[in-house]
C-alpha cells in the first residue's frame, strides 16, 4: 500500500474518501478488471418484451388508475456542458484560415461534411436571430466580407467568451427549440413533458443532476419560466438540483499502477462517470423514478407520443411490483402452499430470472428463501430500441460464474478483441436510449438502498490524457450498467421516435427539433 502525506490525508477527508476506499481502488488498477462476459444478445421474446396494443393500453390504464396514490420523480442526469456538441466547430475555428483557403477546401481538406450541414441549415437554428442580431450591432462590416470570412466569425460568434459564449453554458440551458413566440431549452422541454406523466395530485417533482457551478443558472431559468410554464401545463412544479459526490471521484493512476499526482504534487482524482450518481438517485424519496437523459427531448408536438410510452413503462413497472409485493408479503406471512411453488418459479420467470435447474430440488423452505431473495430488490422497466446503425451500449445476457443475467452493457466493458465475444456484440438488434422506470421501495414502503444492489466488478478502466501525460482512470459502473446489475431488470421495445438525443449541434436540425413549418 502507498505511503500516505499529510496533504493525502486531508484531501481524503476533504473529498470523504476514506484509505480503505482507495486501496480498493488501487486494487483495481492492479488486479486488473476482467471484461463481461458475453452469453447472447437479448432479442425479442428472448429478454425484450414486445406489447401488443392492448397491452398497451392496459398498462397506460394502470398508471393512470395508479399514480395518484403514488410519489413520482423524473430524475435527469444534467452535468453535461454544452462543449462536446461543437467540436467540429471547435476545430474549424483552431485550424481554419479564411486568407488563405476557401471553406470547402477546408471542408474536402478535413473530411468535415457536417460543417456544410452546418452551415447551410444555419438560419434553422433556434440561436440565428441571437446570432443575427449580435453581428448586426458588433459586426457592421459583416456583409461585405468574404463567404470564409464570413463563416468564421459565425461560428466564432457563436462560441467565443467574448461574444455569445453559447458553449460555455451547461447543455441542459443551451438554446434547443424555436417556437414561434420563444426560444425553448432542454430543461424547461423536460418541464412540459414531465407535465404528460410524471404527475401526482397535480403536481410534478423533477430532480436534475447537474454541476456545482451551474446551479444558479438553473435556479435563475426555473424562477424566469416556471409561472408561465404552470399555468400553460395547469401542472405545479418542485425541481430539486444535486451535485455528483466527491466522495465518488476515483483515483487516477500512471501506466504502472502507481498513484498520479498533479503539477502542485495532489493526489489526482477524477469523477467516475454517470456510476457516480447511484448517490444521488439512493437520496431521491419516491415511489417510481423516470430516468431520461437531458438532452433526449423533443418539440412539443411530439411530446404526447413520449408520454404514451412512458406510461406503457411506468404501467408495466407497476403490474409487475404489485405481484412481486403480493408474493413476497404472503411468504412473509407463512401462507404459501408447496403447490404454490412452480407459480413463483414461472414469475421469477416473467422478471428474467434465470433459475437455476438444482432449485427445483430445494425443499420448500429453501426454495422460499430463494425466491424471497431474487424478488426483492429494486425493479427497473427499460424501452429498448431497435438498432438502426451500428450496434453500441444495449441489452445483454451476460455470464457470470455459469450465471445468466439480463443486463444493460456498454462495448467498454466487453472483450470485443474476442472473436466469440464480438460475433455475439454484431448480433445486438435493439440499443439502450436511457428511458426508464425503477421502483425503488419494498412491499412495505422502504426504499431500498441502492449501493447495495451494485455488482462493483463492472467497474472498468480507461486511458486518459492529462496535460501531456497518459493516465489510467477508474470509471465506477455505470448508473444502468453495473449500478443496477441486481435489480429485476424487464426490458420492452419502444419506437426510434421515442429517442432524440442531441450530441452534435446539426442533431438539432433533425425534425424532432425543428418548428412543423420547417
Amino acid at each position: 500500500m502507498m505511503n500516505l502525506l499529510k496533504q493525502d490525508i486531508e484531501l481524503l477527508n476533504q473529498k470523504g474518501i476514506t484509505e480503505e476506499m482507495l486501496r480498493s481502488q488501487l486494487s483495481f488498477f492492479q488486479k486488473g478488471i476482467p471484461p463481461v462476459v458475453l452469453a447472447a444478445p437479448a432479442t425479442t421474446n428472448d429478454g425484450i418484451m414486445v406489447l401488443t396494443d392492448i397491452e398497451k393500453e392496459r398498462c397506460v390504464s394502470w398508471f393512470e388508475m395508479k399514480k395518484e396514490e403514488l410519489d413520482i420523480v423524473k430524475f435527469v442526469p444534467a452535468s453535461g456542458a454544452a462543449t462536446r456538441m461543437f467540436q467540429s466547430l471547435f476545430t474549424f475555428l483552431k485550424e481554419f484560415k479564411p486568407s488563405e483557403e476557401s471553406f470547402n477546401a477546408y471542408v474536402n481538406r478535413m473530411m468535415a461534411p457536417e460543417l456544410q450541414v452546418f452551415y447551410v441549415g444555419f438560419e434553422k437554428f433556434p440561436f440565428y436571430k441571437n446570432v443575427e442580431r449580435y453581428i448586426a450591432e458588433k459586426l457592421p462590416e459583416f456583409n461585405s466580407l468574404s463567404d470564409s470570412w464570413q463563416k468564421w466569425h459565425l461560428a466564432n460568434v457563436l462560441l467565443d467568451k467574448g461574444a455569445l459564449n453559447y458553449s460555455s453554458l451547461p447543455k441542459g440551458l443551451f438554446p434547443f427549440h424555436q417556437y414561434y413566440d420563444s426560444i425553448i431549452t432542454a430543461f424547461e422541454e423536460h418541464l412540459y413533458e414531465s407535465a404528460l406523466y410524471a404527475v401526482s395530485q397535480q403536481r410534478a417533482r423533477l430532480h436534475f443532476t447537474i454541476a456545482e457551478e451551474h446551479l444558479t443558472l438553473f435556479q435563475h431559468k426555473f424562477n424566469n419560466v416556471e409561472k408561465e410554464i404552470s399555468q400553460k401545463t395547469a401542472v405545479e412544479f418542485s425541481v430539486q438540483y444535486s451535485f455528483q459526490k466527491q466522495r465518488t471521484d476515483t483515483l487516477a493512476v500512471t501506466s504502472d499502477n502507481i498513484p498520479f499526482r498533479d503539477e502542485n504534487q495532489q493526489l489526482f482524482f477524477r469523477p467516475a462517470g454517470h456510476g457516480a450518481l447511484l448517490e444521488n438517485l439512493n437520496e431521491v424519496q419516491s415511489d417510481i423514478v423516470f430516468i431520461q437523459n437531458i438532452d433526449n427531448v423533443v418539440m412539443r408536438r411530439y411530446e404526447p407520443t413520449i408520454a404514451y410510452y412512458k406510461k406503457i413503462l411506468a404501467g408495466k413497472l407497476l403490474e409487475l411490483q404489485e405481484r412481486s409485493f403480493k408474493y413476497v408479503s404472503q411468504i412473509d406471512s407463512g401462507v404459501i402452499k408447496k403447490k404454490e411453488l412452480p407459480e413463483l418459479l414461472e414469475f421469477l420467470k416473467e422478471l428474467n430470472v434465470v433459475v437455476p435447474t438444482m432449485v427445483h430440488k430445494y425443499t420448500k423452505k429453501y426454495m422460499l428463501e430463494y425466491v424471497r431473495r431474487k424478488l426483492d430488490r429494486p425493479i427497473r422497466v427499460c424501452g429498448m430500441v431497435k438498432n438502426e446503425g451500428d450496434p453500441g451500449g444495449g441489452p445483454f445476457w451476460i455470464k457470470e460464474e455459469e450465471r445468466w443475467s439480463l443486463q444493460i452493457v456498454e462495448s467498454a466493458q466487453m472483450d470485443l478483441e474476442n472473436e466469440e465475444q464480438r460475433t455475439i456484440f454484431k448480433k445486438a438488434t435493439h440499443f439502450n436510449p436511457v428511458d426508464m422506470v425503477c421502483g425503488l421501495k419494498n412491499y412495505k414502503g422502504e426504499k431500498y438502498n441502492l449501493p447495495d444492489f451494485v455488482n462493483y466488478n463492472q467497474a472498468f478502466i480507461t486511458r486518459k490524457n492529462y496535460q501531456g501525460h497518459v493516465i489510467k482512470a477508474l470509471e465506477l459502473p455505470g448508473l444502468w450498467n453495473g449500478a443496477m446489475a441486481h435489480w429485476n431488470t424487464i426490458f420492452v421495445e419502444v419506437p426510434l421516435t421515442t429517442f432524440n438525443p442531441v450530441k452534435t449541434i446539426n442533431d438539432l436540425l433533425k425534425p424532432a427539433h425543428q418548428p412543423k413549418n420547417v
